[in-house]
C-alpha cells in the first residue's frame, strides 16, 4: 500500500526494478546515501529496534497470521518461507489465529515461551493486539506489525500500505465513473485501523469532491457471510445502486459477485446497466474479474513485499537497527505514526484493465 496519492510511479519504478534484481536481495547499499533518512543509524541498541538490543539477529521467529480463509492472507502465508529463507530469517511455520482477537493473542504468548527472538504479527484488532505486544517487550523480543497498526503497544516497524490512500482512489475511480446516485461501501473490521481509515477516507473524499453521490455503508467485519446477507438486504431496497466499493476483495469479491448474479444485476463492464465496482487486495480473482468486466478496478495489496519486508524489519529489529522517516531505496516511504510507531508504507498500485496482465503484479505471478 502506497503514500497518498501514489500510482505506478517513480516510486513503483523503482520497486519493479528492485524486483528485477531478484526478490532475495536486501537493497542495503542504499543506505550509505539515505543514512539520515529511511535507512537510519545502524546502531546496536534496542531504543532503536523496540527489541532487545545489539545482536547477530539469528534465533527462531515467529510468524502469526490473523486468518487463512482469504486469497490474500493465502498468498501471504505461502511467501512467509520463501522470503524468509531469501532475507536470511530462520522463520518457524506460520500459526493461524483464525480471526479471533483472543486467539491471536494466545498464539503471541505460545510462541515466546516457545523461545523466539522475533515475532512478525498481522494484527486482527489494533487495540486488542497491545496485550500481546506488552508480552513480547517484557521478554525483550521484538515484533514487526505486517498490514495493521496497532493502537498502542510497541513494534519495531509496521510493513503496510497507506489504508487512507486505499480510500481515496476507490471514491476516486468511482467518482470518475459514477455521476450520481447511489454508491456502497462494504467495510472492514471497524476495531482494525484498516477499516477505520479506509471507510472514513472513502466517506470524506465523496463528500468532499463527489457530492452527487449518496454513500450506502455495510458493516462487514471481514466475513464474507455478512457482506452478502447485507448486500442482499441493501438490494432490496435500493435496485438503484450505481457503485461498489470492496474493501478486501479477498473475503467480499465472490459473495458479492453471486449475490448480483442472483438478482440478475452482474452486467459486464460497457452495459448501461453495469455496476462499478472498485475493490482492494490484488488477488488473482480479482484481476480475473477485471478481464471479464465484472469488476473494474482493485488496489493491489502487496502480499509478496509485506512478507518480504517483515523478515527484513524483524531481522534488523533483532540486530538493534535503527530507522527514521524518509523514503528508501524500495519505492516506499517511511513515516511516523502518531503513535511514534515507524510505518514503512509499501507502493500499492490501482489496477485497471488497462494494466491488469502487468507481469510485475504480485497477483499475476501466483500459481
Amino acid at each position: 500500500m502506497d503514500s497518498k496519492g501514489t500510482t505506478r510511479g517513480n516510486g513503483a519504478a523503482r520497486a519493479r526494478s528492485s524486483r528485477r534484481r531478484g526478490l532475495g536481495a536486501v537493497a542495503l547499499l542504499g543506505c550509505a546515501a539515505l543514512a539520515l533518512t529511511a535507512c537510519g543509524s545502524t546502531k546496536d541498541t534496542a531504543a532503536g529496534a523496540g527489541g532487545g538490543g545489539g545482536g547477530d539477529g539469528k534465533g527462531k521467529v515467529g510468524v502469526v497470521l490473523p486468518l487463512l480463509t482469504s486469497p490474500f492472507w493465502q498468498s501471504y502465508n505461502d511467501y512467509v518461507p520463501k522470503m524468509a529463507k531469501s532475507e536470511g530469517v530462520d522463520a518457524l511455520k506460520t500459526v493461524n489465529s483464525n480471526s479471533d482477537p483472543s486467539q491471536q493473542i494466545t498464539d503471541i504468548n505460545n510462541q515466546l515461551n516457545q523461545g523466539v527472538k522475533g515475532l512478525v504479527v498481522a494484527p486482527l484488532d489494533s487495540a486488542a493486539i497491545g496485550a500481546g505486544l506488552d508480552q513480547a517487550e517484557r521478554k525483550g523480543v521484538p515484533v514487526v506489525a505486517v498490514d495493521v497498526a496497532p493502537d498502542k503497544g510497541k513494534v519495531a516497524m509496521v510493513v503496510r500500505a497507506n489504508n487512507v490512500a486505499y480510500g481515496k482512489k476507490a471514491c476516486g475511480y468511482l467518482g470518475d465513473h459514477v455521476k450520481s446516485g447511489k454508491v456502497v461501501q462494504i467495510m472492514g473490521d471497524l476495531a482494525s485501523v484498516n477499516g477505520r481509515e479506509r471507510s472514513k477516507a472513502f466517506r470524506d473524499c465523496v463528500k468532499e469532491k463527489y457530492p452527487k453521490l449518496k454513500v450506502l455503508e455495510i458493516p462487514a467485519k471481514w466475513e464474507s457471510d455478512t457482506a452478502a446477507s447485507k448486500l442482499d438486504t441493501l438490494l432490496n431496497a435500493n435496485p438503484d445502486i450505481k457503485g461498489i466499493y470492496l474493501q478486501a476483495g479477498g473475503v467480499y469479491l465472490a459473495p458479492t459477485l453471486q449475490t448480483l448474479k442472483s438478482k440478475g444485476m452482474l452486467e459486464k463492464a460497457g452495459s448501461a446497466k453495469h455496476i462499478t465496482i472498485v475493490s482492494n487486495d490484488g488477488i488473482p480473482q480479482e484481476f480475473d474479474a477485471i478481464r471479464k468486466g465484472q469488476i473494474d478496478a482493485t488496489v493491489s495489496q502487496p502480499a509478496d513485499t509485506y512478507a518480504k519486508y517483515g523478515m527484513y524489519y524483524i531481522k534488523a529489529a533483532m540486530q538493534g537497527k535503527k530507522f527514521e522517516p524518509g523514503p528508501t531505496d524500495h519505492g516506499s516511504k517511511i513515516v511516523k505514526l502518531p503513535s511514534g510507531t515507524l510505518e514503512d508504507q509499501l507502493p500499492a498500485p490501482l489496477v485497471t484493465k488497462k494494466n491488469v496482465d502487468d507481469p510485475e503484479l504480485w497477483g499475476n505471478t501466483v500459481k
